[in-house]
């Protein structure tokens, strides 16, 4: 694996917290998680190592490689199906190319713009990508980015090595310089969500009619989905601060990390039409009519961003607590939380699931908050 030199795509995407069981449903209980003492040292890339039985207790993750370095506030990161890896940064507003098996970076084209974006900083930019479930017949690449004016959603076609125009499919969405949110997933059912923040205004959290603080719920032309709570709306959760991940596991079931204000954050199992309490409840709440989560972390040692499920584990990488951790969510193992790589690598932005089954993690040094090493920002080779 090669270092990512700075040939790159420059995305100004514009027409288009803050990071300081088998058969039954999680328990109802709030898990706490408890960071541990113990991490794990880089190691001399290897093979994946062969999956373990459902009756195996898991070992330790390794960073078996580095798949890429020298990039620049990584965000958003998916694969297509033929292997290759679209990564998209932040505030450069470049989308970049890792083409398979080498990951090499490529120019795949300028996405024209309408809208100037103006010199947004903050947590405002390029963030989310997701991959059409469709790519094979329709090409498309859907990406969450900020205006001068909002945040919204666009698709590109990428064919023949490049991005087409793109079209933006739902604007709208309240921008800050905290809490964008920006996350993007295909569901089970096809549909796309996408996670937003309250930009640092909690009640936007909790007004029906602002798409802040919310997770939603649309059509690849940016329609509310059939079987949204309101017909007419895209909105499929609220109470929310800023969720900036999502992943589904093989119940189809959507979980999310979201930023606690000062003292938890939280990992919500995610169900149509509910409230996750925002402003009013930070962690646990006990409220009628408002969700408790999963889990909840000390802000310390969390910082949530991005979220991968994989063996009936979630992963989550945190960028203030500097560490990746592993929740088991099948009931198969107990819930205790374990964390891993505590300090080494700084902090930890996005993780997902590569084809050959290991995880890509990447790191948030160069963000304005992290103390860069050398070859920051990297992208992470880690088999779990």
């Amino acid at each position: 694996m090669r270092r990512v030199a700075a040939v790159a795509l420059t995305a100004a995407l514009l027409t288009a917290c803050s990071d300081n069981e088998p058969t039954s449903e999680p328990e109802n209980d709030t898990i706490t998680a408890t960071p541990t003492a113990e991490t794990s040292a880089p190691e001399t890339p290897e093979p994946a190592a062969p999956k373990p039985s459902a009756t195996d207790e898991p070992g330790p993750p390794k960073v078996v490689g580095t798949v890429a370095t020298g990039l620049a506030a990584p965000w958003g990161l998916a694969f297509l199906p033929n292997g290759d890896a679209v990564v998209t940064e932040r505030d450069s507003r470049r989308v970049l190319l890792l083409r398979a098996p080498r990951y090499d970076v490529e120019q795949v084209g300028l996405i024209e713009a309408a809208v100037g974006t103006g010199d947004i900083g903050g947590e405002a930019g390029l963030l989310g990508v997701a991959v059409s479930p469709d790519f094979a017949s329709d090409r498309m690449l859907f990406f969450y980015f900020s205006t001068d004016s909002d945040n919204r959603i666009v698709k590109a076609r990428f064919q023949g090595g490049r991005l087409g125009t793109p079209q933006v499919i739902l604007d709208g969405i309240p921008r800050g310089q905290i809490h964008d949110g920006g996350r993007l997933a295909f569901g089970p059912d096809g549909y796309l969500y996408a996670s937003t923040g309250e930009t640092g205004d909690g009640g936007l959290a909790q007004d029906r009619d602002s798409l802040g603080g919310k997770i939603l719920r649309m059509t690849t032309d940016g329609e509310p989905a059939p079987g949204n709570p309101d017909p007419d709306s895209p909105i499929w959760t609220w109470g929310h601060r800023n969720v900036q991940g999502l992943a589904f596991d093989d119940r189809d079931r959507l979980w999310a990390s979201e930023f606690g204000a000062n003292v938890f954050d939280e990992l919500n199992l995610i169900e149509k039409g509910n409230n996750y309490g925002w402003p009013m409840v930070e962690g646990r709440g006990g409220q009628e009519g408002l969700v408790d989560p999963h889990v909840v972390w000390s802000t310390d040692v969390a910082s949530p961003s991005g979220l991968a499920w994989l063996d009936g584990d979630v992963w989550l990488a945190s960028l203030r607590g500097e560490r990746l951790w592993r929740v088991d969510v099948s009931g198969g193992r107990g819930a205790d939380p374990a964390d891993f790589f505590v300090g080494q690598y700084g902090r930890m932005r996005t993780v997902a699931v590569a084809p050959d089954g290991r995880l890509w993690v990447t790191t948030s040094n160069t963000d304005g908050r992290g103390s860069p090493a050398e070859d920051d920002d990297r992208i992470l080779l880690i088999d779990p």
